[in-house]
């Protein structure tokens, strides 16, 4: 088996391959490009994405070449996979600052300078955009059938559910197949790389290019990620893991792959680090906390550099004890307008994640603290003058989020 292939099972990545024998054969031969493509709903993306991004890093280590399709004609539409409801349709403007910023957070994960490997940026509105309706149905519609359209399971779903499904979005998987078919003619692009639920997109842009020109390409799927809680990779109660620290900090970050559950980290290591198979394997015989360390030392490390991992590191060892005043702790700003009469009171501030009825159940349970102290009373106030002492105060959700309010 190929290298590159055999890597990608040997981590966990490995779902579906539309022709697995073919493909291996053809990476030993070459070189080759491939793409993932990633929609701009946002101005970052989270570790939902993360799984893709590390299959973008994996192609570079075994010397192929990635393509990075980021989405701006498809946005505009908005992928039904997955979906219970149409997406809300973003602003052009809005679409245009979530391409730079995502480009600019997806060159911090990948090889920049080595041109054989460097990866190619593209922005499939360059080609969509220009589409008169009336040919592409006559040269790329006639390849589609309803029949297999209603078969897959972004349709089939939604209509068994009886949700409204736009013929906007039902048009998204031809979009996705004519991407496949773009790259394959202008970048001699041979693969497609995708979550488990893009097969069927990414099938149709095989079998498209297949009938169009007879060249050969490959669809590859990844596992979809979930949580030993069973909650989707990149989304807790807490809201949103992003991947840009302007709006997650390093800290948190860190602290997230941190507190993994125990049945996730050496899964994770693999997934999510560049740490070889063999150095996890000796890994998994240390203390789970130590493991988990190592896990949140390397995935914050190819994000935001080995420097930041280990402030990271020191800040919740010195910050994380039951008596630690909390001055390490990154700060986390009250908005002045929270607070009437020079008071605030304590509910408002927990976490705007969480419900009041859950903040509630968690100062009956003795879960929450100020400065070290329980506090018992959801009615509690946090004044200025308690602000004043320290300017900052220690904010303590159980045992494992513990921040540094200021105003």
């Amino acid at each position: 088996m190929n290298e590159f292939l055999k890597e990608f099972k040997d981590r966990g990545y490995f779902y579906q391959c539309t022709n697995e024998k073919a493909l291996s054969k053809k990476l030993n031969e070459e070189s080759i490009k491939g793409y993932i493509g990633f929609d701009c709903t946002a101005q970052s993306l989270h570790v939902g994405s993360l799984l893709q991004i590390m299959c973008l890093r994996l192609m570079q280590k075994h010397g192929h070449q990635p393509i990075v399709l980021l989405g701006g004609g498809t946005t505009r539409i908005g992928d039904p996979s997955g979906k219970d409801k149409t997406r809300k349709i973003l602003e052009e403007n809005e679409i245009e600052k979530n391409i730079n910023s995502i480009e600019n957070i997806l060159k911090k994960f990948l090889e920049t300078e080595d041109e054989k490997v460097a990866p190619i940026f593209v922005n499939n509105y360059t080609w969509l955009k220009n589409l008169n309706y009336i040919s592409f149905l006559r040269d790329i519609g006639k390849h589609f059938t309803i029949n297999k359209m209603l078969s897959f399971d972004s349709v089939k779903l939604r209509l068994e559910r009886e949700q409204s499904l736009s013929y906007m979005e039902f048009n998204y998987m031809i979009l996705q197949a004519y991407d496949f078919l773009e790259l394959n003619k202008n970048e001699n692009c041979l693969l497609q790389i995708g979550g488990s639920d893009q097969w069927g997109n990414i099938v149709n842009g095989v079998e498209l290019i297949k009938r169009y020109s007879s060249n050969e390409v490959y669809g590859l799927t990844t596992e979809l990620i979930t949580l030993a809680s069973g909650a989707k990779m990149g989304k807790t109660e807490s809201g949103a893991i992003w991947l840009d620290k302007k709006l997650f900090s390093v800290f948190d970050y860190w602290q997230f792959w941190r507190n993994v559950d125990d049945k996730d980290v050496l899964k994770f290591l693999k997934m999510f680090t560049d740490l070889n198979l063999r150095e996890i394997e000796k890994i998994s015989n240390r203390d789970i906390n130590e493991q988990k360390i190592i896990l949140a030392n390397e995935a914050t490390s190819i994000l935001h550099g080995a420097n930041e991992a280990a402030k990271a590191k020191e800040i919740a060892k010195n910050s994380f004890s039951e008596n630690s005043s909390g001055e390490n702790l990154p700060n986390t700003k009250i908005d002045i307008s929270d607070i009437g009469n020079d008071v605030v009171n304590l509910v408002s501030i927990i976490d705007k994640n969480l419900s009041k009825s859950e903040i509630r159940r968690l100062i009956k349970s003795n879960g929450i603290k100020i400065n070290n102290e329980i506090i018992s009373d959801d009615k509690f106030i946090i004044s200025n003058e308690l602000m004043k002492k320290k300017n900052f105060i220690k904010l303590s959700i159980g045992k494992k989020k513990h921040y540094k309010i200021v105003t």
